[in-house]
């Protein structure tokens, strides 16, 4: 059974002859989509072999041809998931799920290649194991986000039989969060990024609308915010961050809202910005915001207040577990993802992980992709398969219909080398910090971002001589 097939899936292909690509059109380390029947497929040419996978994403659809392909692996230009070309298993986040795969052969003529096409090819996941009732083992997830999710997942793929359960204090299970800071209308059941059927399936227990409050290492359980004990052989803590609130009179005032989550861009659209300056109170009348007034002096009126300044680690229940945290209180974990607490994990927002591309520099970087990588890794060590967590971060978002991508770890740069033309928005940017490029920005460019994050990926060192 191939790795990436879910259980229960046949394995039975049906040949589908064409002539799709001529082998001198088509290079080593280049790729292609190509139209088979009515599937679009990713031709690819490594090593002098073709392999063949499909053509999107398996996170947002995105066209892979368009994105970055270094040896055997493609990585999307818009997001950063990679995906293996010969096999389809996904190797970085975000996404959850494997692309098909094809197998490729020569037919009558050495210049032409074609495919065997797969029945069932889209959305599938790597072959995954269920609860077995007779073994007493439990693994307690804490929390709902991308790195309880892809633990869970990862148990079950790698053959946990065990009890797993999820605590998260959300009403709905795990859902996909940073579609919510680019459409607020969506109806719930499209953001979900497993289905209540997924979970039934897979024997994973998915406790709402409930909080952990405390810990207890000694005893091995954790108390619930409804007064419930509940014991664990293994714990995973990925709470993730809240929004960090502002401290100056008024901030309680109706109408102070929390941001979760260039300069130039937003000015056109009557965005003004205030620098190097801060609010130090929020007046009000009648209970609501009415002025805001900052450090300099001026007085802004205001109906509304949405604050941005940071995160807090949600990491209080915490508190007297001796689960060792930083000065932020983020949780300290090593590169396996383990806390100074035996069979107590970490992974997601709430840690502080030792970056691999930057020397293992600790770190906190919260960031969806992180997460979910993180989660994988917590839940590998968890069954003694030793695995280091070596992810790039990849950030993306989407800004008054600009794409921005970010890769790297830029803190402490001393430098920035552009490539293209910033006054037309359409450029590349190097960070540079000792003579090396540690983290790249881009707008409107592309796979470069992608590209420099399979270059990092690779433990290549683009030195500063080079961006420039």
């Amino acid at each position: 059974m191939n790795q990436c097939q879910q259980p229960g899936q046949s394995e039975e292909q049906e040949e589908v002859t064409g002539l799709v690509c001529q082998e001198d059109h088509l290079k080593d380390g280049q790729m292609k989509e190509v139209t088979v029947g009515d599937q679009k497929v990713l031709l690819v040419r490594t090593h002098g072999q073709y392999s063949a996978v499909g053509s999107q994403c398996s996170h947002y659809n995105a066209p892979l041809v368009k994105g970055a392909l270094v040896g055997d692996r493609v990585r999307c230009p818009f997001h950063g998931a990679c995906f293996n070309v010969r096999t389809g298993d996904i190797e970085e986040y975000p996404g959850l799920d494997c692309l098909p795969s094809y197998k490729v052969k020569n037919v009558f003529h050495p210049l032409f290649v074609c495919f065997p096409q797969s029945l069932k090819l889209t959305k599938r996941v790597k072959e995954m194991c269920s609860l077995v009732p007779d073994i007493k083992h439990t693994i307690l997830l804490i929390g709902g986000g991308p790195a309880s999710l892809v633990c869970a997942e990862t148990l079950r793929q790698n053959c946990y039989q065990g009890r797993i359960i999820m605590v998260t204090k959300d009403t709905l299970p795990p859902f996909d969060k940073p579609k919510l800071s680019k459409a607020m209308n969506l109806d719930s059941s499209s953001i979900l990024l497993r289905s209540s059927e997924f979970y039934q399936q897979y024997g994973i227990e998915v406790w709402t609308q409930r909080e952990v409050v405390s810990v207890n290492p000694a005893e091995k359980a954790v108390k619930l915010n409804d007064g419930i004990l509940q014991h664990y052989d293994q714990l995973l803590i990925s709470t993730g961050c809240r929004a960090q609130p502002l401290s100056c009179p008024g901030c309680n005032l109706q109408g102070v809202k929390l941001l979760q989550s260039y300069e130039d861009m937003l000015e056109e659209q009557n965005v003004k910005f205030y620098m190097n300056d801060r609010v130090t109170e929020i007046k009000g009348e009648n209970g609501k915001v009415k002025e805001v007034v900052l450090n300099s002096g001026t007085v802004l009126e205001a109906d509304v207040v949405i604050t941005g300044i940071g995160v807090i680690p949600n990491s209080d229940f915490l508190a007297g577990s001796e689960v060792e945290m930083d000065s932020r209180k983020a949780v300290i974990v090593d590169k396996f993802m383990r806390t100074n607490i035996g069979d107590i994990f970490s992974a997601g927002d709430v840690t502080s992980f030792p970056l691999a591309i930057r020397g293992d520099q600790r770190v906190n970087i919260g960031h969806w992709q992180m997460s979910q990588a993180q989660g994988r890794v917590a839940a590998l060590n968890m069954l003694n398969k030793p695995t280091k967590i070596e992810s790039v971060p990849f950030f993306w978002t989407v800004l008054l219909g600009k794409s921005i991508r970010y890769t790297g770890y830029g803190e402490g740069y001393t430098e920035i080398i552009f490539k293209g033309k910033v006054e037309e928005r359409k450029f590349l940017a190097f960070y540079i910090k000792d003579e090396v490029v540690v983290a790249a920005a881009s707008l409107m460019f592309d796979p470069a971002v992608a590209r420099l994050a399979e270059l990092m990926a690779s433990g290549h060192v683009l030195k500063k001589a080079q961006a420039q």
